[in-house]
């Protein structure tokens, strides 16, 4: 079955237990393929196609809501590719152009500006552009932000002190404007153009307004101030990173090469020192915030508690297996607990927490039960009752209406593999589903819960966005992809197949199957396995898999069986099934996984002596355990990227699965892939970039030093300067033509026929 014809079946994919009459399905099923037509899709898919051109590009439907919610609005393109920006009305479709591209074009300039982001004031008056980004080291930007009056027609810069801003916003009456400079908060008076520092304290140590390196990475918090409701008070972050050691990176390009430092606490070093406040706008003066007598804590999340007069905190402890919410008064700083959320393991931080009745009521997520379920709670934190409940788990909460009395959410339901929209009521009635018709939702709803975009796609079938109304009835098609859709119909993919596998203890592991191009039972085939399986992850999930996944395609094409399987660790399946890798990180997923390739090498159409691994990341550090550990059944691994001792990566991320080198000396031992280096018997090709400020390059050379020392040979690809994406085309497309050459040269296609028995 090709992808277009999956597409038009009723299911999708096929969900299939271990066992002869299941196998001999799929080889039939597979076999149906020609080598003629295998041939003709080799011509259209290749690595530069996939990699470095718009053949198979995704097409995404970007829009920004209205603060009505009746519309929303877009940056487009004129004929001359200059950027607009236009307003959509949701319910009739009707399109108004709001800024041409000729008004974008400042004084003394010749070109319109390029619009990186814009935000809307409520009252849809003036727009904040920010345009003339440039990349920093991190994957934010810095740029220049511009105010464009929809009523005078007038473009103008908010600043014109020297330097590159960030994190700009309007208040919420859009008569100010702030934004960080310098690692310091700003604010520019637009009735006046008066501009005025308010924290003044910014330097390489000290961050006012925006995350520092750990906070961004791990807690995704790089925009680190709020503005209160009635926009007198600001609060935000504070991070002093003066008890963070320098890490130095080397940019060999340069005559003379240069130091690239970056603040960087390895596990069990030192944070920065954190602190919330609040910043009395007109005065400039900061009310720090209580958050107790420990300093070695993370403050996770802040937000304005639905009123300018009380800020919500949520504290998590250095073990991150306590996660306190506090309402700190802005006025006096003073601080009550609200809950406490407990884990023997750890407790995810996420963006659940909503305020409900004017401020009286919020809605809340834990895994208390076993599985993500919402909560509502009394603003005093007295439980009202469990909204949703089972065997599943919420993965978003996406709006909430309060008129009609009813919450709406992503779940990873009916299956993990799946995501849909859902609704329930505040009474906690029974669960309704939205959209749910197989695949993968992604709902974005107007700030009224009146409409929502679905972004929904499946593993081998582009996304699409359509536009629908809360009871999920559609609209409109916003964005069919119908030319990738098309270009991937004309490459006649091979059909991708979910199955399960068992864990040695007899737990079923999710997993997807691509067979061959011009399969034939009667031969066996080198088999492919591709690993991430980090906490909470999924590579298993019913979702568009992108390049990546036309990659696999590429190389099933050239003779390849693809696998991919979800261990132990992984999301979607509730807390047991995740958090089992407590304090042992990489020793159950390696198991699942090595389990897993004994049971595919005694499949008859599997060459056994022919089983290679890959991944990225943490699938790079999977990879290196995997073929360490695997006593030769594994020949070939390539490892991009990847972390060779927990010892040196970041405090948030691995002391919350493994707490801290000292307390978990045998744990950090024996999960690390230095340790197991001599071991090595398969083929082996590590991959990183020198630039790599996340998982460092040191990683890489700590463990070629191991392998050296042990006698045992690799290959080793280094990309100057790359971070840890490896990013741009000309890399990516050097990458993969290197890692498919590599697979080919050591793994080969298709073996002989198999003697009849």
């Amino acid at each position: 079955m090709r992808a277009s014809e999956q597409r038009s079946s009723s299911t999708r994919a096929r969900a299939l237990r271990w066992g002869a009459s299941a196998w001999t399905a799929l080889a039939v099923a597979a076999g149906m393929t020609s080598v003629a037509r295998a041939q003709e899709a080799l011509q259209g898919l290749s690595v530069p196609a996939i990699f470095a051109s718009d053949e198979f590009t995704s097409a995404t439907y970007r829009a920004t809501w209205s603060p009505d919610g009746e519309g929303w609005t877009q940056v487009r393109q004129d004929d001359d590719g200059q950027d607009e920006l236009w307003y959509v009305a949701a319910a009739s479709g009707v399109e108004e152009r709001l800024i041409a591209a000729a008004e974008l074009v400042p004084g003394g300039a010749s070109e319109p500006l390029r619009i990186e982001g814009y935000e809307l004031s409520a009252d849809g008056g003036r727009v904040l552009l920010y345009a003339d980004a440039a990349p920093i080291w991190r994957r934010s930007s810095r740029g220049r932000y511009w105010i464009f009056d929809l009523a005078n027609r007038d473009l103008r810069p908010v600043s014109r002190e020297p330097g590159a801003q960030m994190l700009g916003k309007l208040s919420p009456d859009a008569s100010h404007v702030s934004f960080v400079r310098d690692h310091d908060l700003f604010v520019v008076d637009l009735r006046t153009g008066v501009e005025r520092a308010l924290t003044t304290d910014g330097s390489a140590d000290v961050i006012n307004g925006a995350g520092d390196w750990v906070y961004e990475e791990e807690l995704a918090l790089w925009d680190a101030y709020r503005w209160s409701p009635d926009g007198r008070r600001i609060a935000y972050w504070r991070f002093d990173q003066g008890p963070i050691r320098p890490f130095h990176m080397i940019d060999d390009l340069e005559l003379y090469p240069e130091l690239v430092t970056v603040r960087y606490p390895k596990a069990g070093t030192q944070n920065s020192r954190v602190r919330v406040g609040s910043l009395d706008v007109a005065t400039g003066e900061t009310t720090w915030f209580d958050t107790g007598p420990d300093p070695d804590v993370y403050l996770a999340r802040m937000e304005w508690a639905s009123s300018s007069g009380e800020v919500v905190i949520q504290r998590l402890n250095r073990h991150q297996n306590r996660l306190d919410v506090l309402l700190g008064n802005a006025s006096t700083g003073e601080t009550r607990l609200v809950l406490s959320e407990t884990d023997s393991a750890w407790v995810d931080v996420g963006d659940y927490l909503t305020w409900l009745d004017g401020g009286r009521r919020f809605l809340w997520a834990s895994e208390r039960d076993g599985y993500n379920h919402l909560y509502l709670y009394e603003r005093d934190g007295t439980l009202v009752r469990q909204l949703t409940r089972g065997e599943w788990e919420v993965a978003a909460l996406d709006a909430v209406d309060e008129e009609r009395g009813l919450v709406y959410f992503t779940a990873a339901a009916p299956s993990p593999r799946e995501r849909s929209v859902y609704a329930v009521s505040l009474s906690g009635s029974e669960v309704s589903v939205i959209a749910g018709d197989g695949g993968s939702h992604a709902a974005q709803f107007s700030p009224d819960a009146e409409f929502f975009f679905d972004r929904h796609s499946t593993i081998t079938s582009p996304p699409t966005t359509t536009l629908r109304r809360a009871d999920g009835t559609v609209v409109r098609v916003l964005e069919g992809n119908t030319a990738l859709a098309a270009r991937v119909d004309s490459a006649e993919l091979e059909e991708l197949e979910f199955f399960e596998v068992e864990a040695a203890d007899g737990v079923p592991l999710f997993a997807y199957m691509i067979k061959p191009s011009g399969f034939d039972a009667a031969r066996t085939y080198p088999l492919l396995m591709y690993v991430y399986g980090g906490p909470g992850s999924q590579t298993v999930l019913d979702r568009w898999g992108g390049n990546r996944y036309l990659w696999h395609q590429l190389l099933a094409q050239r003779g390849f069986i693809i696998v991919s399987v979800d261990n132990r660790g992984t999301g979607g399946r509730g807390r047991e099934f995740k958090k089992q890798t407590y304090l042992h990180l990489g020793e159950l997923e390696t198991a699942d996984q090595l389990a897993a390739a004994r049971q595919l090498g005694a499949l008859p159409f599997v060459d056994a002596s022919r089983i290679g691994i890959w991944g990225w990341s943490y699938g790079a550090y999977m990879t290196l355990l995997s073929i360490f550990l695997s006593e030769g059944e594994l020949a070939l691994g390539i490892s991009v990227a990847p972390v060779t001792s927990w010892e040196l990566y970041d405090t948030i991320y691995t002391e919350r699965f493994m707490r801290t080198p000292v307390e978990n000396p045998g744990g950090y031992e024996q999960s690390a892939p230095l340790t197991h280096a001599p071991k090595l018997e398969a083929s082996l090709l590590l991959v990183h970039g020198t630039g790599d400020d996340n998982v460092h390059f040191q990683n890489t050379v700590q463990l070629v030093h191991e392998l050296e020392a042990a006698n045992r040979q690799f290959s080793l690809r280094i990309f100057p300067n790359k971070a840890h994406a490896i990013a741009g085309a000309a890399a990516r497309v050097n990458l993969y033509e290197m890692m498919t050459d590599y697979l080919m040269q050591h793994l080969g296609s298709a073996g002989a026929t198999r003697p009849s028995s």
